[in-house]
């Protein structure tokens, strides 16, 4: 997977520029939503939105969103089926992330996180793989795991 969606609000605009700069660098090809100034005026839930629903939409497979804390981007992209979205604010929480919950959109604050300090998380974070590392009876648990939260989804998303 090469290709990834971003986007921000005014809080996360300079840490979503920083990591979208680092992923094209790496080689990713990445559709930025926006904002695409800084001036603009966006609320988290705008970005979120359309970040959210690309890849609920199976558009995308990973997503990535910036406001101030990660948090309230994170509650609106988990309003869509089958976004498991995470806020992080370290390097093993964002791999383990996606190896334990198999999670599809990373969720950042840019008054907490330093571009270097993004980069590792969002890098582990992309070349981490879902129970990667686990033996196989905890794997198994783990994929278990994923089907009930999917069952949920169904009884819930309607």
């Amino acid at each position: 997977m090469k290709k990834i969606i971003i986007g921000s609000d005014k809080s996360g605009f300079t840490l979503k520029e920083a990591i979208k700069n680092h992923l094209i660098e790496k080689g990713y090809e990445v559709e930025d939503v926006g904002m695409y100034e800084h001036e603009e005026k966006r609320a988290y839930f705008e970005s979120a939105k359309i970040v959210a629903s690309k890849v609920s939409s199976g558009e995308y497979e990973r997503g990535i969103l910036c406001c101030g804390t990660g948090m309230g981007m994170a509650i609106v992209a988990n309003k869509f089926k089958g976004v498991y979205a995470a806020v992080v604010e370290s390097s093993f929480p964002a791999k383990m992330a996606k190896v334990i919950n198999n999670a599809n959109i990373l969720t950042i604050g840019g008054w907490l996180i330093a571009p270097i300090q993004a980069f590792d998380m969002v890098d582990n974070w992309l070349n981490a793989s879902f129970t990667e590392g686990f033996p196989e009876d905890r794997q198994e648990f783990l994929k278990n795991a994923l089907n009930e939260i999917k069952k949920i989804e169904d009884e819930n998303f309607k």
